[in-house]
């Protein structure tokens, strides 16, 4: 993967224009998608993703607030396939199972 330098210390560009954490395969909306959906500070971050310095958590938020609505939209295209892809997956098994003993 061809990475792009920015602006940000830790952050790169891969050959899609998608923000990355230099240094690792996650992305910049990976982060704080977990932020959002735990409330998680900075340091509660680090302390969950031990791979990543505090340097690259701050940046990767920096880039995030000023590359907002991008980021975001990013977030819901992911959201929509995955919802996508799990209506596509036929049920599981033990999920049919599960079904039929709450309704019985």
């Amino acid at each position: 993967m061809a990475a792009i330098e920015t602006h940000y210390q830790h952050i790169v560009l891969d050959d899609q224009g998608v923000p990355h954490i230099s240094g690792t395969t996650m992305k910049v909306a990976e982060l704080v998608v977990a932020q959002m959906a735990y409330g998680w500070s900075p340091d509660e971050l680090a302390f969950q993703f031990p791979y990543l310095s505090l340097g690259q958590i701050h940046s990767a938020l920096a880039y995030y607030w000023d590359h907002k609505a991008d980021i975001d939209e990013q977030i819901r295209r992911d959201d929509a396939r995955v919802k996508q892809l799990r209506q596509s997956l036929p049920e599981p098994p033990v999920v049919s199972k599960l079904r039929g003993l709450r309704n019985a």
